[in-house]
Order: C-alpha cells, then structure tokens, then sequence
C-alpha cells in the first residue's frame, strides 16, 4: 500500500531566507521518491518564527491531520515544525492519536526519544540565541549607540570600523526633525497642549515620525514606558535601554510588554546626540509631573485599564463616515471625531451627544434592523443556500456511492479469483488497497447530512421583544451583562458630516446580523472578540449561516441601512 504523504516547509525571517523553503521541499522530495511515498500535499510558512504554531501552513497541517488526509509528515528537521518543547510533543501527540508517522531528514521517523531530547534543545536553542542578542544589543548601548529603532529627530549614520565592517547602531543628528523637536519642548513648555501642538503642526503640513500625521498622544507619550516626544531622554543627551521585556503570548503568539525594575535599566550619555537644552526639558517635564497628578494616573490599581469594561453601548463602535477615524469623547456629553478635534487632519469637526445618539441606535436595533419584510428576505435566502449546499452534497454522495460500487466490484472479483486458486506478485497488495478504499469512502458516505435549521417565522417580532427587553435591562442591577449584549448586535456606527450647514448630521448603523438571529433564537450575542463562530448561530453545524448572510446583506455578514438624522 503507498503511503500519503504531506511535506511541511518553513524559514525564519530573522537567519534564513526565503529560498530556504525551495531547498528543503527539494530535499523532502527526494526522500519521498526513495521510499516510494505519494507527495498529496506541500505545507509552507515563510518568514515565521517556529516558537509559536500560530502559522497559517503549520494549522492547515493540523487540520488535515484531524482529517486522516495523509498517513505521512516529512519535515528537514524538527525545529522546522517547532522550537517549543510543548507544541512538539502535542504535535507529536496528535499525530500518534491518527496513526500518521512523523519523519524528518535529520533525525529519521520521530519517537517519545526525538521528543523530549529536541524539545529540550530547541527551547534551549531559543533561550541561548535571545541571550546572545539581547548581549549584543547591551554591547551597543554601552559603547553610546542605538540597540534598534530610530526616533524622530535623528538619521542613521553610515560608518565602519577599522576593520571595513559596517557600525551598527550609529545616529547624527536630523537638524530639520530637532528643530520641530525644540519647538515641540518650547510651546508645551509656553502652556500649549499636546493637542493644540499636534493641530498646529498638521495644519502647517510638518510629517510627523514616519510621516504620519501628528498626534497628541505621539507628542505626550506614555510616562511608564518612557514613550512620546516629551519624555525621550535622548533629547537630552542619555541613552536609555531596557525600559521594557518582551515576552510572547503562548495563546495568542503576539509579543506582550512587561516593564523592568528601574534598577535594570542601562544608561549611558551621549552629549552628541544633545538636542533640548536642560532648562526647557525640566520644565517641560514639571508640567507633565502636574498634569499626571492631577489625574491622579498614579492612583489606579495595577492593571486598571486592562480590566475596564466599557462604559457605553456604543464605545469602541462609533467612526467618523469622512475620514474612517474613531469618535470619541469631546468633553463629558459629546462624542466627535478624534482626527479633526485632536489631530485638525479631518474636516468632520460635528459633535452628537451621546445619550441621543445611543437612543437612537437602541430604537433603530429594535425597530428597524430586524423588520419583518428583512426577516422573510433572509428566511427565503437561508432556504435557497441551503437547497443549493444541498444540491451539491447530494452530487457528490452520488459519486462517492458509484466509485464505492466499482471498487466493491473490484474486490469481488479479486476474491473469486483467489478462491479459485490464482495467485500472483502483488495481489495482497492490491487487497489491502482496494479494502482500505472502500473504507474511506463508507466513512465519507457515512457522515449524516446535518438537518436544516429551523427559523421560527416570527423571529422579527420576538428579536424585537428582546432588545426592549434588554434596553430596560441597560439600568437594571444586570446592566453590564445587558450591555454587552446589546454592544455584540452592533458591529458599526458611522457619523457623517451635514449635507448642509445648520443640519443634522447623518448616521449610519451596521448590525451584525449573525448575532441578532441568534438573539431571535434564544442564543446571547458574544462579547466583542470572542469569536463566535455564526454557523453555530442557526445550529447549522457548518458554514452555511454565514453564507446565507452574506447573500442576503454583503461580505461581513452585516446589514446596513441609513438612520435619520440625530439631534446634536
């Protein structure tokens, strides 16, 4: 019986390149051909770190292997498929559980031996090689150059040393960016707030870093982190580094920040790069030590702003329909559009109150977005995907039922011959491969057809019961629960600027149409982020809700539709 075998392929942007990834398919290959395996598919991930299994060809792997799609991995070595000892072993583990071998150019098939023993090296591998490199970056700062990025205000210096070997991590001074840099220092120093300054400097068309525009929070900076222009000490001369650790997430893969005790910071001066003289930077720094206590920022326990629920139904929903930019808080009542009041860069320079703009969003779910001639629309649609996914099920159950007829036919023959006394060279062989065929295709043929979901025909009437219900619940003692859920049936909230002047202006709602049938249905809408999958929303087991979804309103399964106007 010829085995199935898949090949997975990965480089590391950080020591390889991307021909690495030709080399070991070139490689795997050949050993296929060797062992006389069938190549059924190639897996790859380029430029990806193998300490985390968040890769689009290391999941396609995994799922195929749920699957039973292939009965071999052939990988150039373990550390390709991953570096962290727990991803190997559940991959390992995996893998065992489907009766699918595990093979690699360098250590040949992979036992619990291979497992524990590289596991252990190549997590040791990742450890050495971060020392190495954070080693490195501390031998740059000490000797008063960069250990990575550019900040504005400098330009990186072409230099090398007696050797002919390129400088690292050398800066000069950018005389053009330290002027905007000085007047930055003079006007925050003068009074003038990050806002005012990042308007200013827009309206003048100054690029901000990386030549985007300014704003205030790029100019003010974050005071644990040492961010933002007012806080840089390099302005003044000192270098410092290792403010901050990185660590990744094992859930999610992505990097997270965690701040080092101030008695691990490294600090060296660098008078060159001098660019505030020191009585302006000390008073631009005692105003920022006002400002923060009068937050009273230092106040706030560990944590806090991690763990804030929002507030409104609305936050983190609302968008600017000119630019595409956040609405927020304007004062204490009124939301508008962060780039034109904070940044001057957007034209949209209306307000709405809050509390109107949230009645009306809350009237506009309960009214309108679940009508009843929308509701038959989506039914009738739900039925025509259904019937067609149908179809093509049925199409291919037909297939599946005539190739399992001819090999059945095929194995009846083989059989008589047998019992007839024929023997020859590969008739086992054929045997084995004929049964371990029609076994695949009984167990595709025996996968039940999910049954079509039921839409209760009243399902407008009851989604707008409930979302009465929920406005009422909004300042009931279950009030966060309650706003949650009405936040999950919102997916976006545009304000555009007034047709004309003296009018209101116009807002355009976007609900999530998975979330509002599943609301008809008995089901709560998630929290934002938590993934929910809509299939699950009409009990579809599959991705046919969202299909129909997306017949019905467009990609993003989402209905739109324009509000009136909202008193300002």
């Amino acid at each position: 019986m010829t085995l199935r075998a898949v090949i997975y392929t990965r480089y590391s942007s950080d020591n390889q390149r991307e021909a690495s990834i030709e080399d070991q398919l070139r490689l795997c290959k050949e050993r296929l051909v060797r062992e006389g395996w069938e190549l059924v598919q190639v897996y790859r991930d380029a430029a990806l770190s193998g300490a985390s299994t968040l890769r689009p060809g290391y999941q396609a792997l995994l799922e195929s292997a749920r699957e039973a799609a292939f009965d071999v991995v052939v990988a150039e070595a373990l550390d390709r498929l991953s570096r962290d000892q727990e991803d190997v072993a559940g991959l390992f583990k995996r893998l065992k559980f489907a009766g699918i071998r595990l093979v690699t150019l360098a250590e040949g098939e992979i036992s619990e031996l291979h497992v524990g023993l590289k596991g252990t090296m190549n997590a040791l591998f990742l450890k050495d090689l971060a020392d190495k490199t954070r080693r490195g970056l501390r031998g740059r700062v000490a000797a008063g150059r960069s250990a990575g990025g550019l900040c504005y205000g400098y330009d990186i210096a072409r230099q090398l040393d007696p050797n002919g070997e390129p400088v690292r991590g050398a800066r000069r001074i950018n005389e053009a960016e330290a002027a905007i840099v000085r007047r930055i220092f003079t006007l925050f120093a003068g009074g003038a707030s990050p806002i005012a300054i990042a308007k200013t400097l827009n309206a003048e068309g100054v690029p901000g870093p990386e030549g985007r525009a300014w704003r205030d929070t790029t100019i003010r900076g974050h005071a644990g982190r040492g961010t933002g222009i007012l806080r840089n000490e390099l302005y003044i001369g000192r270098l410092v580094w290792n403010r901050m650790r990185f660590l990744k997430d094992p859930a999610t893969g992505k990097r997270v920040s965690r701040p080092n005790p101030r008695a691990e910071w490294v600090i060296e001066t660098v008078p060159e790069l001098r660019i505030v003289d020191q009585e302006t930077w000390e008073r631009a720094a005692e105003r920022l030590g006002a400002i923060r206590a009068a937050s009273r920022a230092d106040t706030l326990p560990p944590g806090f702003w991690a763990r804030r629920r929002p507030r409104h139904v609305l936050t983190g929903k609302i968008f600017c329909g000119s630019c595409g930019g956040a609405f927020g808080a304007i004062g204490r009542d009124y939301l508008g559009c962060t780039a034109a009041h904070r940044q001057g860069v957007c034209a949209n320079h209306g307000t709405v109150r809050r509390d109107a703009l949230e009645d009306l969003i809350l009237g506009a779910l309960r009214e309108q977005l679940m009508a009843p001639e929308l509701v038959a629309e989506f039914v009738a649609e739900f039925a025509a995907e259904w019937n067609r996914l149908q179809a093509a099920a049925g199409a291919e159950a037909a297939n599946l039922r005539k190739e399992l007829a001819a090999v059945e036919r095929k194995l009846a023959g083989l059989i008589d011959a047998i019992a007839e006394g024929f023997r020859a060279p590969g008739l086992q062989q054929q045997l084995d491969d004929l049964e371990a065929r029609k076994a695949g295709l009984a167990r595709q043929l025996a996968q039940a057809t999910p049954a079509v979901p039921r839409l209760h025909p009243n399902l407008g009437e009851i989604y707008r019961a409930k979302v009465a219900a929920l406005a009422e619940a909004l300042t009931g003692p279950d009030g966060q629960e309650a706003l949650e859920m009405v936040r999950g049936l919102v997916a976006r909230v545009e304000v555009l600027p007034p047709a004309a002047a003296g009018e209101a202006p116009e807002i355009v709602l976007t609900g999530e149409i998975a979330a509002m049938v599943g609301l008809g249905l008995g089901q709560a809408p998630t929290r934002p982020g938590a993934g929910a999958t809509p299939g699950a929303v009409a009990g579809a087991g599959s991705d046919l809700f969202t299909s129909s979804v997306k017949v019905v309103a467009g990609a993003c399964n989402l209905r739109q539709l324009t509000l009136l106007p909202v008193a300002c």
